[in-house]
């Protein structure tokens, strides 16, 4: 299939790009960053989510995955509206699922406000989308993770003890790579076949035993 991830110059996004291309998809990518994938099924795009000037002309693509995204920096319009932005422009009568990437924070709120804010309406609007792309047989759904070792939280990973205070929250007592984020995608966009509309929280128990966002003063 041809599919299409935004954000795939680094983190989750990287590591779906390279799940998808490993089960012998053909994998479009959108970043303001430069490629770092070599692969000959991939080809990358220079584009911001949040301004359709920057799109590329896409024929056939089958898959969405809205996964770029920002936090606690103009997280609104790059997060919320640059999914919206990407979905609208993209779907279409190939169109067989769209999969956003969301956050635990939608469901909890603790983290910066506009961030969590940002991904509650990308719950909202999964379900919007759903709706609408279930007559042609195509589903939309999201997931949201909860801690996930990437770059972007590098700020509490390397802080010994803000980590531990992190660890004493999760039941699991870990956090969760890319790569299973990436199959957790996989799944939403190419194997599910009837769940629509739905959103997979993915935190290692972080959630269940009441959240508190902790970050660097």
């Amino acid at each position: 299939m041809k599919i299409l991830i935004t954000g795939t110059a680094k983190g989750i996004g990287k590591a779906t790009a390279e799940y998808f291309l490993d089960k012998g998809h053909e994998v479009a990518g959108l970043d303001v960053l430069g490629s770092s994938i070599d692969h000959m099924n991939y080809t990358h795009h220079i584009a911001d989510v949040s301004d359709e000037n920057t799109f590329p002309e896409l024929d056939g693509i089958e898959v969405i995955i809205n996964n770029a995204g920002v936090q606690n920096c103009n997280d609104i319009e790059i997060n919320l509206k640059g999914t919206i932005k990407i979905s609208e422009f993209y779907i279409s009568r190939n169109t067989r699922a769209v999969v956003n990437v969301a956050s635990t924070s939608a469901h909890t709120g603790a983290e910066f406000g506009e961030y969590a804010a940002s991904k509650g309406g990308i719950l909202a609007y999964t379900k919007n989308l759903a709706s609408r792309l279930a007559p042609q047989g195509a589903t939309a759904n999201s997931i949201s993770p909860g801690g996930v070792r990437t770059e972007m939280n590098l700020p509490v990973m390397e802080d010994e003890k803000l980590w531990n205070q992190i660890m004493d929250l999760t039941p699991m007592k870990k956090w969760a790579e890319p790569e299973e984020i990436a199959r957790w995608i996989y799944f939403l966009a190419v194997e599910n076949k009837s769940a629509t509309g739905i959103d997979i929280i993915v935190d290692n128990g972080e959630n269940t035993c009441g959240a508190k966002f902790i970050w660097p003063e």
